[in-house]
């Protein structure tokens, strides 16, 4: 997107094309205006529009311009934090709903890919968390147990289970989390784009927000071509949030992630690297992703930006630890490499805020936005449509607030990235 192939990489190459969404112009009058296009936006806009609500959708760029087109494809239950500190963070009337809503995720992202017939790559055979070492086993021991007493389908696998399912030696074991599954990120959010535009659903693209009000009780969003009045507006606009709502992009740590795919494997490496297709990601502090696209393309992703010195660094170091992961592959040629940032929230969990009067949103996904993004899209419209009470949504209202030395962090997370994927892996 905006001609530049490290946006959006292998996924805007593989994507069936969006629906047509014309730039606002003129004055217009709607129910509900949402604010992003990516996944919380569309779901929002897809169900409120199936409702027979009058909605707009303004993106300021593309449809899944965002982090909903760059992410690497994992349909994850729950979030980073361990199930049985849902509640110490939330308390004991948020925690084990929030953790719920957000468990079964998954399961409801199956169902809507199914219902809309979205083309979008869908897998359901499961992710693997996979184990690093002794330290990495203990810790997927207890988020497993955590989750089994609460009758989660998840289950732990030996490292000759995970060998056998993955194809590599290179991990302890794996947590096996059957809820969860794969799709193309970017192909997923232009799908749930056409159903809502199918719906009645009116989407405006090039459409930055550059200023709100509100008159005679209504609220109108403006854009540089157009305005839009309407009784409700939703804030879909997460990390990379700008204009009237960035402080929701000051909110959320940024955490560059980047993605680089190899070439199709040939049918005998299909046959012994991720024969199931499930995703993957692993227990380091830099953790590194990856999974298999339909073709036969390997995603590998880590944290760091390809951008500078990032780029030959990342790059490089990609191409070690593929050769020590899987050394079957043999010399490894990439097809395509992208990147975007991660929002992280201080407490690794989403926000619910209102911003005034039936101005509302979610926010702060920390790298789990497809599941997440989608279900709370859909609570926002059944709140809009009195079906869900504010003190009945998964999240308690809280006020946006900046975590100190964001600028600092920011800088030492991708300088950080760059330090360990230099020196990592030449041994």
């Amino acid at each position: 997107m905006l001609n530049d192939p490290r946006s959006h990489g292998l996924w805007e190459m593989t994507a069936p094309q969006p629906p047509v969404t014309p730039k606002l112009e003129g004055d217009v009058t709607a129910d509900v205006v949402i604010v992003g296009g990516g996944y919380t936006g569309l779901s929002a806009a897809l169900h409120l529009a199936e409702a027979g609500v009058d909605v707009r959708l303004l993106e300021a760029t593309e449809i899944g311009f965002g982090g909903a087109g760059r992410n690497v494809g994992l349909i994850n239950a729950g979030m980073w934090v361990m199930p049985d500190d849902f509640p110490k963070e939330l308390g004991d009337r948020y925690g084990e709903r929030a953790l719920d809503f957000l468990g079964n995720g998954p399961l409801v992202v199956r169902d809507l890919i199914r219902k809309h017939n979205i083309d979008c790559e869908l897998e359901t055979n499961g992710t693997l968390h996979c184990a690093v070492g002794a330290e990495g086993m203990k810790e997927l021991e207890e988020r497993a147990r955590q989750w089994q007493k609460r009758g989660a389908d998840v289950s732990m696998l030996d490292a000759a289970e995970t060998e056998r399912r993955i194809g590599t030696k290179a991990y302890s074991g794996a947590l096996l989390d059957m809820r969860a599954g794969t799709l193309q990120p970017l192909a997923y959010a232009r799908g749930l784009a056409h159903a809502a535009v199918k719906a009645g659903a009116k989407l405006h693209t090039k459409s930055a927000v550059t200023a709100t009000s509100e008159t005679n009780g209504r609220h109108v969003v403006e854009t540089a071509t157009g305005r839009v009045t309407a009784n409700w507006v939703i804030v879909a606009t997460d990390a990379y949030s700008t204009g009237p709502w960035a402080v929701l992009r000051r909110e959320q740590v940024h955490l560059p992630y980047f993605n680089i795919a190899t070439k199709p494997l040939g049918a005998n490496l299909r046959q012994t690297v991720l024969p199931n297709s499930e995703g993957c990601w692993d227990t380091k502090e830099i953790l590194s992703s990856f999974r298999m696209d339909k073709a036969g393309r390997l995603v590998f992703g880590s944290v760091g930006a390809l951008s500078g010195m990032g780029l030959s660094i990342h790059r490089n170091w990609t191409r070690r630890s593929l050769h020590r992961i899987f050394p079957q592959l043999g010399e490894i040629e990439f097809d395509a490499e992208w990147h975007g940032k991660i929002g992280m929230t201080d407490n690794a969990l989403p926000r619910f805020h209102k911003f005034g009067r039936n101005v509302v949103g979610f926010s702060g996904y920390n790298g789990r936005g497809i599941s997440p993004g989608t279900n709370f899209g859909h609570m926002l419209a059944r709140h809009v449509l009195g079906e869900v009470s504010e003190a009945d949504l998964p999240l308690p209202l809280t006020d946006p607030k900046e975590p100190g030395m964001r600028p600092m962090k920011e800088a030492y997370y991708e300088l950080g990235a760059q330090i360990a994927h230099f020196a990592g892996e030449r041994f």
